[in-house]
């Protein structure tokens, strides 16, 4: 057998770092009952989206066959890109073929050389990717502590613009932003806000479009928002919604656009049906928050939305409690290292309207006996 290469043999090495430290991932289709996914709403699987969908594909293809910019922009895009400008209630939006593209474009795209990004401590991965390819000074402040932003905001030298980066709703703590705070900060130093949406959007507002949405029109805050289209909209891309002219300067200068092959046609027909869902069918919102309740309820937790963390310390106690789980016949998942800091490995509990009370009751019982 041949002898292995030195790249090979790091490699390797580190596929053994993360062995050892309970970190290693493996792929592992759906099984069991839903309490890890993103589908809040139920909408992945609706009728009505698959049937817009497939009807979508018969006249337009299976792909764009380009960016937008060549060959890939089709009417359909430009339309769902309207409709979503009006429901978040924002003059413009532009849609990425997923929220990490997204989130990449609005950050290496809007802040400059000489401007400060003050990102919290627990945003996304790929917010914090796109701050690190951006040419902003980074600064990071502590998770949802408006007062502790305020004293780096004065702290920080520069005469460039300064930006407020955070999630709306955190992936995976489950807990909001104070984005009234954030916005009263802009306000009074003349710093943009930037706000993902992505587990928000579809569920949150006065008619699911998300929690940004009511401050849209109020300048400077939230210069615009980043709105995952793959979780409650059930579909995929992600739209990012302000101002024409931060979106138009987005088309003409962000990167991910410019250079990434268009979405397939056919997903803006399934996002305009669970548009037309969303607006006419307020009772799924009602129905999540009703289970999400009842859920926090049952584990515990006080306050907090339909993701519910259960914090259990190691890698490897919550990779245990998670296979006893789905050998129970619960599709749960262990979150680690480094999506959460060290020492915080848990279960990610995600409600959807699929579930039931009764559902719920068994699945905190099997909880008990594998966490004991």
């Amino acid at each position: 057998m041949p002898a292995v290469d030195d790249f090979e043999r790091r490699v390797r090495a580190r596929l053994d770092e993360l062995d050892r430290a309970g970190l290693r991932r493996f792929l592992r289709a759906p099984s069991g009952i839903d309490l890890s996914s993103n589908d809040y709403l139920g909408l992945a699987t609706h009728p009505m989206l698959k049937q817009r969908m497939a009807a979508a594909v018969c006249e337009h293809g299976c792909g764009s066959t380009g960016s937008r910019l060549l060959r890939g922009e089709r009417e359909c895009f430009t339309q769902i890109e309207r409709r979503f400008a009006q429901f978040k209630g924002t003059e413009r939006s532009l849609y990425f073929s997923s929220g990490y593209l997204a989130n990449l474009a609005v950050l290496t795209a809007l802040p400059e050389a000489g401007d400060v990004i003050f990102s919290d401590e627990r945003n996304h991965a790929s917010l914090i990717d796109g701050a690190r390819l951006s040419r902003a000074n980074r600064v990071i402040f502590r998770h949802n502590d408006a007062a502790a932003l305020a004293g780096l905001m004065r702290e920080t030298p520069g005469e460039g613009q300064k930006f407020i980066v955070t999630e709306s709703l955190f992936s995976v703590d489950g807990d909001f932003a104070p984005l009234a705070e954030y916005a009263r900060l802009c306000r009074e130093t003349g710093a943009v806000l930037i706000v993902d949406e992505a587990h928000a959007v579809g569920i949150y507002g006065e008619r699911g479009q998300g929690m940004a949405g009511p401050m849209a029109g109020r300048r400077p805050a939230p210069l615009v928002s980043i709105n995952t289209a793959g979780k409650a909209l059930g579909v995929a891309g992600a739209f990012v919604a302000g101002p024409e002219w931060a979106i138009e300067f987005l088309a003409q200068r962000a990167r991910p656009f410019i250079f990434s092959t268009a979405p397939p046609p056919a997903v803006a027909a399934a996002l305009d049906a669970s548009l037309d869902l969303i607006e006419s069918e307020p009772q799924r919102r009602e129905r999540l928050f009703e289970l999400a309740s009842y859920a926090r309820r049952r584990l515990g937790v006080t306050e907090g939305s339909q993701i519910v963390p259960v914090v259990l310390g190691s890698n490897e106690w919550a990779v245990a409690v998670a296979e006893a789980l789905q050998h129970e016949g619960f599709d749960v998942r262990a979150i680690r290292p480094p999506t959460v800091p060290e020492g915080t490995a848990r279960l990610r509990i995600s409600v959807n309207v699929n579930l039931s009370e009764r559902i719920i009751d068994s699945f905190v019982d099997a909880l008990c006996a594998a966490s004991s």
